[in-house]
């Protein structure tokens, strides 16, 4: 049984400069909030709308980045569909940038054009890059 990658889009991101929370009982949190991202793809085309969207990151002691990042889509045709996604990236050289990161993303709708992203699991490979971009791929895994 082979695993297929199917692509569902390219993702371009601007983040604004971390907020740093420093370090609980979890780790270090850094939060980093998205002012703009577009998704381009052949099934999946859109821009986020909502100011509220983030990574909400979290740096282990040894140097493990856990990614907690949500945001909410407008497609073209006007579908909103909410995107969820838990990730890893490795910190154990701090926030030097360009960092590449790893995510699994899950996606909420109501419009019936799009039930089929509530059904799959997709992926993507992220780098974040000096200027705060973020340019991701992401595919669905079937």
């Amino acid at each position: 049984m082979a695993i297929e990658l199917v692509p569902l889009g390219t993702v371009r991101v601007q983040l604004k400069p971390p907020i740093e929370v420093g370090t609980g009982p979890a780790g270090r949190r850094v939060i980093f909030e998205v002012t703009s991202a577009r998704v381009q793809g052949e099934r999946l085309r859109g821009e986020m709308v909502g100011a509220a969207a983030a990574d909400w990151l979290l740096i282990g002691p040894e140097g493990t980045g856990s990614l907690d990042i949500r945001a909410t889509i407008r497609t073209h045709d006007d579908a909103t569909i909410f995107a969820q996604y838990y990730g890893r990236a490795d910190l154990s050289r701090g926030l030097e940038l360009p960092i590449t990161i790893y995510a699994a993303p899950r996606f909420e709708t109501g419009d019936e054009r799009y039930a089929w992203l509530n059904r799959i699991q997709a992926i993507g490979k992220g780098i974040v890059h000096a200027d705060l971009s973020l340019e991701w791929e992401w595919y669905e895994v079937r």
